[in-house]
C-alpha cells in the first residue's frame, strides 16, 4: 500500500464480474489499490473471492493488492496468497491469537506487509501485545461477510483509540476502514483518525453506471470530506 496521506482501495467482490478486464483497466488508472475478500463459508457465511482470483488478475494490475482472510484457519491460505503475488495479508485477530507471532513472521518473511483485522465486537486490547509488528490495522465497521450493511457508529471510538495508541507508543501501522465507506461516513471516519478506506457498492460502484465516472465521483466525494475536516482542524489551531 502506498504511504501517501490517504489511500482508497477497491473491494473487488463488489465489481461486475462480467466485465472484469475492462473494469481493472479503469481501476488501475483511477484508484490506489485493491482489496480482495477471501471467505471460507465457515468463519462467515459467505464465499466470495480466492487466491486463484488474485493470481489471475495480478498480471493485469500493478497497484497494491490487500488480501482479507475471513477464514477459520488463515495459515492454510498464506502460501496460496503469497504465490499469487499479493502485497499485504490481513488475517482476523479472532483466528490467529493462538499462533499470532508465527503467522506474522511468516507473512513478513515472505516480503509481504502484515495486516490484522478486527471484527466490530473485538476490542483493541485483544491485539495489544503485537501492535508493534503490524503494518496495517483493518477496523471492520460492519460485521463480516456481506456487502451493503449499515455502518456501526460505535467503531469510531475504536478508531480514536487505535490512533491514540499509535501516537502514544510510536507504532507505525496505518488504520484501514472496511465497511460502509462512502460520502455519509468519510468525514466522521477521517475525524476519528482513519488513514485509508475500502470502497465497494455504496462508495463506488453504485455512484454511476460508467465506472470511470464512478471513480471520479468517489474521489471527489472523498476529497470534499478531507477538505472539510482539514478546514475545521486549521480553524481549531488558529
Amino acid at each position: 500500500m502506498e504511504t501517501k496521506k490517504h489511500n482508497i482501495l477497491v473491494s473487488l467482490m463488489c465489481m461486475d464480474f462480467l466485465d472484469i478486464k475492462e473494469q481493472l483497466k479503469i481501476l488501475e488508472e483511477e484508484m490506489d489499490g485493491y482489496h480482495i475478500d477471501i471467505m471460507d463459508g465457515h468463519f462467515c457465511k459467505n464465499i466470495t473471492l480466492s487466491p486463484d482470483f488474485a493470481k489471475a488478475i495480478r498480471p493485469a494490475v500493478k497497484k497494491p493488492m490487500d488480501v482479507h482472510l475471513m477464514t477459520t484457519n488463515p495459515s492454510d491460505w498464506l502460501d496460496p496468497c503469497i504465490e499469487a503475488g499479493v502485497d499485504m495479508i490481513s488475517p482476523h485477530a479472532e483466528t490467529i491469537n493462538t499462533n499470532a507471532y508465527r503467522t506474522m513472521q511468516y507473512i513478513a518473511g515472505a516480503g509481504k506487509k502484515v495486516g490484522i483485522t478486527l471484527n466490530p465486537a473485538t476490542a483493541l486490547s485483544y491485539i495489544e501485545h503485537y501492535l508493534n509488528r503490524i503494518d496495517v490495522m483493518t477496523i471492520m465497521t460492519v460485521d463480516v461477510g456481506f456487502a451493503g450493511q449499515k455502518f456501526i457508529p460505535e467503531m469510531l471510538d475504536k478508531i480514536r483509540q487505535a490512533k491514540a495508541l499509535r501516537e502514544e507508543k510510536g507504532y507505525h501501522y496505518r488504520i484501514l476502514i472496511d465497511g460502509s465507506c462512502n460520502k455519509n461516513t468519510y468525514e466522521m471516519l477521517l475525524e476519528a483518525g482513519a488513514d485509508d478506506f475500502i470502497v465497494g457498492g455504496s462508495g463506488l460502484f453504485s455512484l454511476h453506471e460508467d465506472l470511470r465516472e464512478a471513480c471520479k465521483l468517489c474521489k471527489a466525494q472523498f476529497q470534499e470530506a478531507v477538505s472539510k475536516v482539514e478546514g475545521r482542524e486549521s480553524a481549531n489551531h488558529a
